[in-house]
């Protein structure tokens, strides 16, 4: 069994990939981990669109201005979604989803990134849902939570510094 504070260590959000697909038996491995994350009242609230289209990922790239070009490099990614009418807990559901998937890929030596989609401005001048939602087709009632970005990772990067851990920010008993 394997120390889960290694991967918060050494996880970091991955921008550069190589040209390496993803073996589908990593990618079911990530899948399941989102798809066995906690969630509110056991509702699992969320839908998964697995991108791996060449063409589509370049158009994907555009859905946040700025922040989501290293899709058009990624190996695929992964879109969650989910329909408010499920539950109130659906922002912090599919986030938890995503953060475990994100970690998953991590374990396996794989990089990642977390896009967020809620609220959020594509470089079209809509919003980054409503450019997700033309291009994937997911239901009106739906609302994007985010875009995780995967591949095998191009440029390694430094582990965090536990020197660096925020302690300031732990406050025990009362503020």
């Amino acid at each position: 069994m394997s120390d889960i504070y290694q991967e918060f260590l050494t996880r970091r959000s991955v921008r550069v990939y190589t040209d390496e697909p993803i073996a589908d038996g990593d990618l079911k491995k990530i899948l399941a981990a989102g798809l066995m994350a906690p969630t509110g009242k056991s509702k699992y609230p969320w839908q998964f669109i697995v991108v791996k289209d060449r063409a589509m990922l370049e158009k994907l790239s555009k859905c946040r201005i700025g922040v989501a070009r290293m899709l058009a490099k990624a190996a695929c990614a992964i879109v969650v979604v989910g329909d408010p009418a499920d539950t109130d807990t659906l922002v912090e559901d599919c986030t938890i989803a995503t953060a475990y998937m994100h970690l998953e890929a991590s374990s396996l030596g794989l990089g990642s990134c977390y896009i967020q989609g809620r609220g959020r401005e594509a470089e079209d001048g809509g919003t980054t849902e409503d450019y997700v939602r033309s291009l994937l087709g997911f239901p009106a009632s739906y609302k994007l939570q985010a875009v995780l970005s995967l591949g095998h990772i191009g440029k390694a990067m430094r582990p965090h510094s536990e020197e660096k851990i925020m302690w300031d920010k732990v406050h025990e008993e009362t503020f």
